[in-house]
Order: structure tokens, then C-alpha cells, then sequence
């Protein structure tokens, strides 16, 4: 798995240079710029396209403007928000959050251009199961060009990214989040979660995109309301922190080293870090420049192609901007993210670190580990208050586990400066194991029959323990609350047994309503490299790619060591599956952006000059060129 993971982290240094994040800052400046900040278009207009006032149910395509938009928010608005900005802020800080806002606001016009490219160069050859997408783009935009192979292979290049981030960000990030979250409120086995998820994906997706809109008609508006309500009450018993907390997004977003002065969980990093964590989730969590919405919005009933990009524009604003900072401030406002240990080794304990060595027994140069500790500290009363109090049911403390086997924690060191983060301030990881002797037990393993199984740390000088607040040595042992399971803590810090059910029921909701829209795509791509099949052919290969797209959801929870345990690696896949997308797209955006802003400022005039067509029985000519036309 290391090979696995330094080849991967490698490529994610690639797909993630200074020079691909600038590219699309540009290009969302650009055009902001080029539609007249069109921000705004979306929020006015396309509210009113949302709501219907522009339906006709002759017009080509199979669901509404507002299945459309929530197929695609079922995507976007999910554990990108609760998990991954949890990971961003953990790693980042609160700097991660202000780009998160200029994401933001930059993807509304990243949207808008995507979507309507991609609605003017659909396929409706089936009108009432139209296809679309950056392949389809690159198809038929490259065709007119009078490249037809440039376009099949840049098509084909995307559909392969398309697929990658289908099973990383799409699948993967989705099911070990759930399954974490379960586990960790309560104890309920990862390999269950899987095979729970693995069946509800399945009798949803068969029934195609129809179907799938439906339920994500039904879930997102749901669960958006009810984890709304949740955070809020949260933020409204923390209400005196938030001011703070909206200072120092802003102040460590454009300039403040958070590597200073650091205590707790959160052990710092640069601001290009923080910059870097911010882009990452907010692109991650909105999908804007991505190319997978237009995948969604293209079965949209319209035959203005423009109308549909303007629904796409209001993505991004409620998923980063609104349910995104809602998340973060409860994550800051709570202390979670910074949060004091959960329990301190006392004076006499051996926390010496010293040279690992490898299975040969030789030592490991720059490889640094913690000298076994086979008797672990209790917990604190607060976590064991979190830990043992359930709204619904009494639970007798000393019936519940300190610790669970399997559970990640980490001591803070300071080290060598991470090449990543910029830091001296490191986490050295471990997790919890039970020793033999317990091992059989049908009892809860105590405190006693329990150990940690120490990781590694590469640093060209030797560790030490990180200094606390106070200058003393931080002998402090914290637990990895990795991505949801985060966030959940969070609730909990405010109201014990908040985040175990809700949070864990909004992850279950979230993660269902993603990973089902996300195979839509993924099938998406499949239908494009199958096209040339004949009928019975291109079934079959649908069908193959929807059981191997069910089976990857247990993949994920199987237990392999050192396969997804920290943050680090659960960020490492889905920065693979976006990055690959993001360098694929963003260029079809610059070669043919051109003509959907052409088609933007026309349906806009014509908007600004009158009532639409719609509403005055067709009087005036649709602007869909459909498939025929963009050939």
C-alpha cells in the first residue's frame, strides 16, 4: 500500500501545482467577467426557472429544471459538505475556509459555462433520454473543427477521468464515511454499512436516471432542512464565538502563518496550505469546472440551452457559500478542530520515539516511531460524557469502551517541516488494538486489554514531543475524528448525542443521494465508450459497470492495513479522482466557452427584452441547436 499511496500523492502534487490552481482561478475571473458577474443571473432568474415558471412538457429531455438541479446538488451537497470541509479545516485551519468562498462565488460562473456548453453540444437524437456532457462537448466541438478523432479521443480521455473520480470522490469518499461515522457512534461493523449501501444503490440506479431524480427530489431538499436546522441550533449556542471565528477565517485566509503558536488537535500549517485544502474541498465539494454536472443537467426538459446553465449557476452558492460555512463555523465555534486531547499519559509513562525498523529488523534511516506503551491513560470525564450519553436510551458507562479496536489516535511531535503542510508540528499516528490475552473475550475490552500498534513518521531529525500552550511537553493522546466523524463530534461537543444520530442519519442520506447521482455519471461515460456496441452489447456493459460500481462499495470497507485510516489518505483518492477531471475539462472550457457565452448574452437580451417564449405560447424561436446542428 505505501508504494500505492507515494505514487498516487505524487500525481496529486501534479494535478494540483500552483500552476492548475491559478489556471482556474482564471478562468472563473474570466468568466465572472465575460457573463457580466452572471452570479447574479443565477440567483434572480434562475430561482424562477427552478420553481417552474419556464416548464413545458413537450420540450426535450426527461426530468425538470428542478429534479435537474437537485440530481446535481444530491452530488454536491453531501459529505463534501460535512466531511470534506472537516478535512479541509483539520488540515488547513480556518484560512482553508475563506477559499473556500472565492471558489464559491468563481464556480457560479464555472458552472454556468460548463452546463451551457454542455446543453448546446447534447445529444437529443432520444429526446425523451437525452446525453450530454465535457465528452460530448469534446465530440461534436472538435467535429466542427473537422477533427473527428481529436474529439472521440479527448472524449474517451475524459470519460476515464470521469470514471476515476466516480469511484473515488463519487463512491469511495461517500461509503467510508458512512461506514466510519456508524462505527464510531456506534459500533456498528464497516462491513455491514457496505453491504446496507451496496444494496440501496443497486435497486436505485437500475432504474436510471428517472428514477433517480425522483429520490433525489424526495432526499435533498430533506436532509438539507433537517441538518440545517441541526447546525443552526448548534451556532446559536455559540453564537458569542462567531464573530472571532469570521476574523480569523478572513485574517489566516490572506496572510497569517498558521504554523505559530499552535495547541491542540490542529497541529498548523502555511497559508499556501490552507489555500490549497480550501480549493481542494470547496472544488470537491461544489464540483464547479469538474464537468460532472453537465452530466446531470443534460437530461434536463428545456430547449433553451442557456436556461439550464443558469440553474447551475445557484450550485455552487448553496453548497460552498451557504451549507459549507455553516459547517465550518461549527466546526471552529465548537473547538472542534482544535480540540484538547482525550486523555494524557501520566509522568512515568515511556513515550521515548525511536529510530522504526523494518522487517528485517534493520533501522530505518529518517524513520521515527513511539516506543511501545502498553498501558493506556482514561479518558477524560467530558469525552466520557460524550462517549456514554445517549438522548434516547440510559447506557452504563462502565459497559462502554474507552477505546475501540480499530480506532486511530496520534500523540503531536515536532519534527522535520512536512513537505505538504509547511509544518514542525506533526501527528505521529497509531491505532488501537486488543492484546491476545483479550483478544477472545466476549466482554468489552477495558482500557487495560487494550494497546496501540504505533506508525511511522519520516523526519531527517529526530522527533520530539510538540510543547503545549503552557511550554510543557504535550503528553497528551488525541483521537483521528476523520472527515464526517468530525463533524458529528462537533454537534456532540454542544449536545451530546446530537451528532451521533443526526449527523450519522444526515451521512446516511448524503451519502446514499451522491453515490447514486454519482454512478449516473460514471454510466454517463460508460454509454459514450460503448456507443459504438450494438443495443445488447451497450446493456451489458451497463449492467457490468453497475455491479462493479456496487462491488467497489465493499472494496472500500474491507479491512486491509493501511488502506483509508487517516484523513491524509481518505484526501489523497478524492484529490486523484477531482485533479484528473479538472485537467481534462477546464481546457474544453477555453476552447469552447466561446460559444455558450455567445448563447448566454443572446437568451439574456432576449430575456431583458420581454417575456420568454414560454410564457407567450412559443412566439419566439428556441436556441437549442441540438445534436444535428453543433455536428
Amino acid at each position: 500500500m505505501e508504494a500505492i499511496n507515494n505514487f498516487v500523492n505524487d500525481l496529486n502534487g501534479i494535478l494540483f501545482s500552483q500552476y492548475v490552481i491559478t489556471t482556474l482561478l482564471i478562468t472563473g475571473l474570466i468568466f465572472t467577467v465575460l457573463t457580466l458577474f452572471g452570479q447574479w443571473r443565477a440567483v434572480t432568474h434562475g430561482i424562477d426557472v427552478v420553481r417552474g415558471k419556464y416548464d413545458e412538457k413537450d420540450d426535450p429531455g426527461a426530468i425538470s429544471h428542478f429534479q435537474a438541479l437537485a440530481t446535481a446538488l444530491s452530488a454536491t451537497v453531501g459529505l463534501g459538505n460535512i466531511a470534506g470541509v472537516a478535512i479541509a479545516v483539520s488540515l488547513g485551519g480556518p484560512g482553508a475556509v475563506f477559499w473556500m468562498w472565492i471558489i464559491g462565488i468563481l464556480g457560479m460562473a464555472l458552472k454556468m459555462t460548463e452546463v451551457t456548453q454542455s446543453m448546446l453540444y447534447r445529444n437529443t437524437e432520444d429526446p425523451k433520454n437525452p446525453h450530454g456532457g465535457p465528452m460530448f462537448v469534446a465530440k461534436y466541438g472538435f467535429e466542427r473543427l473537422g477533427l473527428p478523432k481529436v474529439g472521440a479521443f479527448i472524449g474517451g480521455l475524459f470519460v476515464v477521468t470521469l470514471l476515476i473520480s466516480a469511484a473515488t470522490g463519487g463512491n469511495m469518499f461517500q461509503v467510508w464515511n458512512a461506514a466510519d461515522t456508524t462505527f464510531t457512534n456506534f459500533n456498528f461493523p464497516k462491513l455491514y454499512t457496505g453491504a446496507i449501501l451496496a444494496s440501496i444503490t443497486f435497486l436505485v440506479i437500475i432504474g436510471g436516471i428517472r428514477w433517480i431524480g425522483r429520490v433525489a427530489s424526495i432526499i435533498v431538499p430533506f436532509m438539507c432542512v433537517v441538518y440545517l436546522l441541526a447546525a443552526l441550533w448548534v451556532l446559536g449556542n455559540n453564537i458569542t464565538a462567531i464573530p472571532g471565528m469570521l476574523w480569523d477565517i478572513v485574517v489566516a485566509g490572506i496572510g497569517y502563518d498558521q504554523t505559530a503558536g499552535v495547541g491542540g488537535a490542529f497541529v498548523g500549517g502555511t497559508v499556501g496550505f490552507a489555500i490549497i485544502q480550501g480549493m481542494k474541498r470547496a472544488l470537491f465539494s461544489s464540483e464547479a469546472g469538474q464537468g460532472s454536472a453537465p452530466i446531470a443537467h443534460a437530461a434536463v426538459k428545456t430547449d433553451e440551452p442557456v436556461r439550464e446553465g443558469v440553474v447551475a449557476g445557484l450550485e455552487p452558492l448553496i453548497d460552498t457559500v451557504i451549507v459549507c460555512t455553516i459547517t465550518a463555523l461549527v466546526l471552529l465555534s465548537t473547538g472542534a478542530f482544535n480540540r484538547e486531547a482525550e486523555a494524557t499519559f501520566a509522568a512515568n509513562t515511556d513515550l521515548r520515539i525511536i529510530q522504526a525498523t523494518g522487517d528485517d529488523g534493520e533501522p530505518l534511516e529518517d524513520t521515527w516511531t513511539l516506543a511501545d506503551t502498553m498501558s493506556l491513560p482514561s479518558k477524560t470525564e467530558f469525552y466520557r460524557t460524550l462517549e456514554t450519553t445517549d438522548p434516547f436510551r440510559d447506557i452504563d458507562a462502565d459497559a462502554v469502551p474507552e477505546y475501540k479496536p480499530g480506532e486511530p489516535v496520534f500523540v503531536r511531535v515536532e519534527a522535520s517541516k512536512d513537505a505538504d503542510s509547511g509544518s514542525r508540528l506533526r501527528k505521529l499516528f497509531g491505532e488501537i488494538k486488543v492484546k491476545e490475552s483479550a483478544a477472545e473475550a466476549t466482554t468489552q475490552p477495558s482500557t487495560s486489554d487494550v494497546y496501540i500498534d504505533w506508525g511511522t513518521i519520516t523526519s531527517e531529525r529526530v522527533p520530539v514531543l510538540a510543547k503545549n500552550e503552557s511550554g510543557e511537553e504535550d503528553r497528551g493522546l488525541y483521537v483521528e475524528y476523520i472527515g464526517s466523524t468530525l463533524t458529528s463530534h462537533a454537534f456532540d461537543r454542544t449536545t451530546p448525542g446530537l451528532g451521533k444520530y443526526l449527523i450519522t442519519l444526515a451521512v446516511w442520506l448524503f451519502a446514499i443521494s451522491t453515490i447514486i447521482s454519482w454512478s449516473y455519471y460514471g454510466e454517463q461515460g460508460v454509454v459514450f465508450l460503448t456507443s459504438g456496441l450494438s443495443e445488447g452489447g451497450q446493456k451489458a456493459a451497463l449492467l457490468i459497470y453497475k455491479a462493479l460500481y456496487c462491488g467497489l462499495i465493499m472494496v472500500t470497507v474491507l479491512p486491509i492495513p493501511g488502506w483509508l485510516s487517516t484523513a491524509d489518505q481518505l484526501d489523497m483518492w478524492t484529490t486523484l479522482g477531482l485533479g484528473v477531471m479538472l485537467v481534462v475539462n477546464v481546457p474544453l472550457m477555453w476552447l469552447f466557452g466561446m460559444k455558450a457565452m455567445a448563447a448566454y448574452h443572446d437568451y439574456i437580451g432576449r430575456f431583458t427584452a420581454g417575456p420568454m417564449h414560454d410564457e407567450i405560447g412559443h412566439e419566439a424561436e428556441s436556441t437549442d441547436p441540438g445534436p444535428v446542428d453543433v455536428r
